[in-house]
């Protein structure tokens, strides 16, 4: 796969699990950044409102397609680029995987992601304090569940399920790395937390972290999650 052009920002997890996708399959790709604070959020402008309409990333160019939706584009790439597969071979290991990874990508990210929290903030005026209990009481509820989960499947504690990385690692693990931005009680997760720590020691997701992104902040300058 040859001239794919990513449009992401760092600390997005929807396009943090799209790049680990990448990285693990070894997948080249230009990226074109889309920062979602600066000038009331480089998504909201008339150029990129006319490729994606709903002015979120990530986004995908392959040729004259844009591809939206993390999980879509995830999909795509495991057909076009099969190897390595990001789900197990049998339906009902399938199904499972994609269970976890929608325990994440439906019911905990949609609660926290930036436009839920910005409106809080700015439309509604919620406190900065009251923000960040939102945003670790609905982590914690999925997550909760999520460490059930893996427990009653007899989770290695490395991987989610089996023994190399599938879609469920992909959207965990940035979960887990904005649970931890916002301080996030995380002690009550054991496997979850031991697999965070597992996969941030494959270059793939070291690669993918927002921290080594070309549009990563500095240290100091605070910002929201997606």
């Amino acid at each position: 796969m040859e001239g794919l052009t990513l449009y992401t920002y760092c600390r997005s997890s929807c396009s943090y699990r799209v790049r680990i996708a990448m990285a693990l399959k070894g997948v080249p790709y230009n990226s074109e950044y889309i920062h979602l604070l600066e000038d009331g959020g480089r998504n909201w402008s008339q150029e990129y409102l006319a490729l994606n309409p709903q002015g979120l990333v990530p986004m995908l160019k392959d040729g004259p397609a844009l591809l939206t939706q993390s999980l879509a584009i995830i999909e795509y790439l495991d057909h076009t680029c099969p190897a390595p597969p990001l789900l197990p071979s049998s339906v009902q290991e399938r199904a499972y995987v994609r269970s976890l990874a929608q325990m994440i990508t439906s019911d905990i990210q949609p609660l926290n992601n930036l436009q839920v929290l910005e409106y809080l903030r700015h439309k509604l005026q919620v406190p900065e304090d009251d923000v960040i209990e939102w945003y670790c009481h609905w982590t914690s509820q999925g997550f909760q569940a999520m460490e059930q989960r893996l427990s009653q499947y007899d989770c290695n504690g490395r991987f989610c399920y089996g023994d190399t990385p599938t879609l469920a690692d992909i959207c965990l693990i940035p979960q887990v790395h904005n649970a931890l931005r916002y301080e996030c009680e995380m002690a009550s997760y054991p496997l979850i937390t031991g697999i965070y720590d597992h996969c941030m020691g494959i270059e793939a997701f070291q690669h993918a972290a927002p921290g080594n992104q070309g549009d990563a902040p500095e240290q100091s300058e605070g910002g929201a999650a997606q």
